[in-house]
């Protein structure tokens, strides 16, 4: 089977080939009148100028540690030479995975409002080929990025199965790097934008969303290219290659004497992934005046589709690679809890289900009771995805071969296949990918699509289809977010037995990992600790760079004479400009944290405690992730659903507290939420990688 490891190459070069011809469509499609040229033009400069500030910035701290990495591997504390340099290749790939996105996104949205003047379908056409372009350029360079370094450590280096697999493992803390700056920065940039905006603009002028008199509207439509394509694009590709590179390590130790087919399935299942994903991505069309419920039911026809025909495809695969039907059984876990939570994710967050609509009701009685509803919302979401991943987790684990009984003679080896189980669960539900990140990343583009019909002026008829290609693209980035956080939590948990499995294999006794440790318990509590603190410090960045907006659209609206008669325009550049500054230096605090705690740990407390804090941190972040996520969508829609003409309408005190509950809802879904389920794998990668520093110095 270790010839075969080529196919990740063919699956590479079938995903990019794809993502090209589906760039080439969209750019043949027109961009509009010279107003929409212009204003796409603006939002393009702007999103340009900001990633090329981010990566000058982050570039940096990768020198940094870099430089710390090659200095470990001097002194014998990394197992080989290969793994600063893969941490250079994963960082390169997951930021070129979300330049990528940005480029087609700002390319697409003047397409997509032009579209929508046409045709509701064809609209949504543009916007999704866009977001295609997002999906398969990610899963396209993940493919690339680790078959391309699984032939250099086989045929360059020539390493066995075993040495392989706990090399690359350790490759993941490059892409997980990237992806948290380009998550945080770009939330903290986009929700900055968003909320001053909407509190100065909607709220005390009065004016409508994407109004061009509001000095704020270019930053907000730069923001959801940023933070909602770029970092999303970088997000999503770190937790493919992580699932994949954790299930290498444990397909080795599950299967010792067939290493090289365990980790030949991960690659060839996200192959099929890949091809699936292809074929069903024709399936999303739609009828002029489709509804909510109608719309949603064209993208469950793709991702539903890709999942099914996955799960068909994976038998066989399963059955020529490992011979065993459990971990098919696993396979099919990962991909109907991939459906199950992007279900019960719409349930929460789409104003065609009934929490929305009630929290949408509680706008009759102000904005207090509106944040109300939304927070106690948000935390009931977290029940469906957590018994969701919990369901999948112990079939996996048990289909796949593992044993819950200490007694058995042979219960390591029991214990490691079900462990094989849990990831190759997750590499199931992350193998449709490319078109599951697809219906996610068009978002943002029917956004910024809405923001340009509604400041070029086109007619009421076209900013009704942008509204609905928004209000959809809320929820199905609400889907996305919830999908990458349950894969998240597979994906933690099987890097957790990683780092155990490797600290166990550098120590001269196997630690005592029970929760009547002190250094365990007290690493659960770091663990948990973490996540709020991490979460505090993103929501806090936004709340200072959103009041820096709101300050200098006030004294625009304040100084410049004309801008609300429409005589003058206002200086977009002064708050694209506020913003960017303030992303820059808000997000490293923030990401440095996932460095820094797990290494300050580990000295403290010993491989003890870095095991609690793993622990802590996946439990924690997975359920807040969740509650932040569902609560920030539901509270976008219910304010999507009041503007459709519900309770008052735009304009309404119904309006307004939505609005405001909007805002607060904003850091959660774009900023803190979606971060969490990266700062769950990022912790784990780091710890792995300085492994060997802890061990060592506990040795000594």
């Amino acid at each position: 089977m270790d010839n075969y490891f080529w196919i990740g190459l063919v699956g590479a070069v079938a995903a990019l080939l794809f993502a090209i011809l589906q760039r080439q469509k969209v750019l043949a499609f027109s961009e509009g009148n010279d107003t929409m040229k212009k204003i796409a033009s603006a939002i393009r400069q702007g999103a340009n100028a900001y990633l090329r500030h981010q990566y000058t910035t982050v570039a940096k701290v990768f020198v940094v540690v870099f430089v710390i990495l090659l200095a470990l591997a001097y002194f014998g504390m990394l197992d080989n030479w290969f793994i600063p340099f893969a941490f250079l290749t994963g960082g390169i790939y997951s930021a070129l995975a979300g330049f990528v996105g940005m480029r087609i996104a700002t390319a697409a949205n003047s397409r997509t409002a032009q579209a929508a003047s046409e045709s509701l379908n064809k609209g949504l056409n543009v916007a999704f080929s866009s977001g295609s372009v997002m999906g398969f350029t990610v899963v396209g360079l993940g493919l690339l990025d680790i078959s391309v370094w699984f032939h250099i450590l086989k045929y360059v280096a020539h390493f066995d199965a075993a040495k392989i697999a706990q090399t690359m493992v350790m490759f993941g803390m490059g892409a997980s790097f990237m992806a948290l700056f380009a998550r945080v920065g770009g939330g903290i940039f986009t929700k900055a934008a968003d909320v001053g905006a909407d509190l100065v603009g909607k709220v005390e002028a009065g004016i409508p969303e994407d109004d061009p008199r509001n000095p704020a509207t270019i930053a907000d439509n730069v923001g959801d290219n940023v933070g909602d394509v770029a970092g999303m694009g970088a997000d999503l590709y770190e937790s493919y290659v992580g699932s994949i590179l954790a299930t290498f390590a444990l397909g080795v130790a599950a299967y010792p004497d067939n290493s090289w087919s365990a980790m030949l399935l991960p690659i060839s299942l996200a192959v099929v992934g890949i091809l699936c994903s292809i074929a069903c991505s024709f399936l999303i069309r739609t009828k002029e005046g489709a509804s909510q419920r109608e719309l949603l039911g064209t993208l469950r026809k793709g991702t539903y589709g890709a999942a099914i025909l996955a799960a068909i495809l994976a038998a066989p695969l399963t059955y020529f690679t490992v011979g065993n039907w459990g971990v098919y059984v696993a396979i099919l876990c990962g991909l109907i809890g991939g459906c199950a939570i992007g279900y019960f994710t719409e349930y929460y967050t789409s104003d065609t289900y009934k929490p929305t609509q009630v929290l949408a009701d509680a706008t009759e009685t102000g904005a207090a009771t509106t944040i109300i509803g939304g927070l106690s919302l948000g935390m009931m979401s977290t029940i469906a995805p957590i018994l969701i991943v919990g369901a999948a987790v112990i079939i996996s684990f048990l289909a796949a071969g593992g044993s819950l009984a200490t007694a058995s003679a042979n219960y390591a080896d029991l214990f490691s296949k079900g462990l094989y189980g849990i990831g190759i669960a997750a590499v199931g539900m992350l193998s449709t990918l490319g078109i599951t990140l697809a219906t996610d990343a068009y978002g943002p583009v029917a956004d910024n699509a809405g923001g340009i019909a509604e400041m070029s002026g086109l007619g009421e008829e076209v900013r009704e289809r942008t509204d609905a290609l928004d209000s959809l693209g809320n929820t199905t980035a609400a889907t996305g977010k919830g999908f990458a956080i349950g894969s998240a939590a597979l994906t933690a948990l099987a890097l957790l037995v990683s780092y155990v499995d490797i600290v166990k294999s550098k120590m001269d006794h196997a630690p005592d990992l029970s929760l009547t440790n002190p250094a365990v318990l007290v690493g659960l509590f770091v663990g948990a600790m973490l996540t709020f603190v991490f979460a505090a410090f993103t929501m806090s960045a936004v709340q200072r760079a959103a009041q820096s907006i709101v300050v200098e659209v006030r004294r625009q609206f304040r100084e410049i004479a004309g801008i609300m008669e429409g005589k003058s325009d206002p200086d977009y550049a002064s708050c694209v400009g506020l913003c960017t500054k303030g992303a820059l230096k808000e997000m490293v605090n923030p990401s440095l944290l996932a460095i820094v705690v797990p290494i300050a740990t580990g000295l403290i407390l010993s491989v003890e405690g870095v095991v609690g804090l793993l622990g802590g941190v996946s439990v924690t972040g997975f359920a807040m992730a969740v509650f932040m996520s569902n609560a920030g969508g539901a509270w976008d829609n219910a304010k999507k659903y009041i503007e459709a003409g519900h309770h008052g309408g735009k304009g309404s005190d119904n309006h307004k507290a939505a609005v405001i509950g909007d805002t607060v809802g904003d850091p959660f879904k774009d900023t803190s939420g979606p971060s969490l389920n990266i700062l769950i794998k990022l912790v784990s990668t780091v710890s792995i990688v300085f492994s060997g520093l802890i061990v060592n110095f506990h040795l000594l």
